[in-house]
């Protein structure tokens, strides 16, 4: 059940929407912004807490409350999930007016992590890439209906040829020069690499023209404490082929391989050592540095 509440400086105010999901709240809503996440630690905790609130405050000059009251209110009202963890998502209408919306967490079957998911290339774009715009749900809903229908689990959007990110995610792709086996086991995580394979292995993502999502902040940082060779570009599209592993990154789901895209298989089709490594180092550190609210 999603319930949705207003934040004012008095309170916050439940609205009674006959809703499904969070993207039906958010289009219920008048035009703004907003940010989606999951809690750690029976709802206390959330990762990059503080970058996913000035997420919300930075475009707009008037919020009726400040981030303290809404931190408040939201800790409040995430005490019934105290037995288990909550999605939720904040909403600032461009007038500053805040929303709260929160659904029990669905857990991503263990089998996406073990066997990852099929993607689809689209043409679909941000109309303010840096901004998280209300106004892209709607724009996108076509899309998301159409990856339902064919049991495709992203959207990845492309300008020029070039893979930027997810409709819901950040992109990363791995490549590998000849000769590479990679590193044998999530063992080695947080472990400096031998500067060989730091020359073989490259992992990549776009960094402009897209959200720079908290999560892939970081992925990016744990790679480089690791010893990764980190790539700001964007990779092409037609060049899919020579990719050796792919993932894809949010707040409410971590690290998901990508064995396929657009019908191509990715590296061996199955997740690929780099990315199990960088997905186990990212379940260690969450629960180290996830935020109190």
């Amino acid at each position: 059940m999603i319930q949705t509440w207003r934040v004012t400086p008095t309170g916050a105010f439940k609205l009674e929407l006959d809703v499904s999901s969070l993207d039906e709240v958010t289009q219920r809503l008048p035009d703004g912004y907003y940010s989606t996440f999951r809690t750690f630690e029976g709802g206390r905790r959330v990762l990059g807490l503080t970058s996913h609130v000035q997420r919300l405050y930075q475009p707009v000059s008037s919020p009726e409350v400040g981030e303290a009251i809404l931190r408040q209110r939201l800790s409040t009202l995430l005490e019934p999930y105290r037995s288990d963890e909550a999605r939720v998502r904040l909403v600032m209408t461009k007038q500053g007016t805040i929303f709260i919306a929160l659904e029990p967490l669905k857990r991503l079957s263990q089998d996406v992590y073990e066997k990852g998911v099929r993607v689809e290339t689209t043409e679909l774009q941000r109309e303010h890439p840096r901004l998280k715009s209300t106004s892209f749900i709607a724009r996108s809903n076509s899309e998301r209906k159409h990856i339902a229908k064919e049991g495709i689990f992203e959207a990845l959007l492309v300008k020029d040829g070039a893979i930027l990110e997810g409709m819901t995610s950040n992109f990363f792709y791995v490549i590998r020069a000849e000769g590479d086996e990679g590193r044998s086991s999530a063992s080695s995580v947080r472990r400096q690499t031998p500067p060989s394979a730091q020359r073989a292995a490259v992992l990549g993502t776009a960094q402009d023209g897209i959200l720079l999502g908290i999560t892939r902040q970081t992925v990016l940082d744990l790679a480089r404490d690791m010893g990764l060779n980190v790539k700001s570009q964007p990779w092409k599209r037609d060049q899919i082929k020579d990719l050796s592993e792919a993932f894809i990154t949010s707040s409410s789901r971590g690290v998901v391989p990508v064995i396929q895209i657009d019908g191509g298989t990715i590296g061996q089709g199955s997740p690929g050592v780099l990315t199990k490594e960088i997905s186990a180092a990212y379940e260690a550190h969450v629960l180290k540095v996830a935020e109190r609210i």
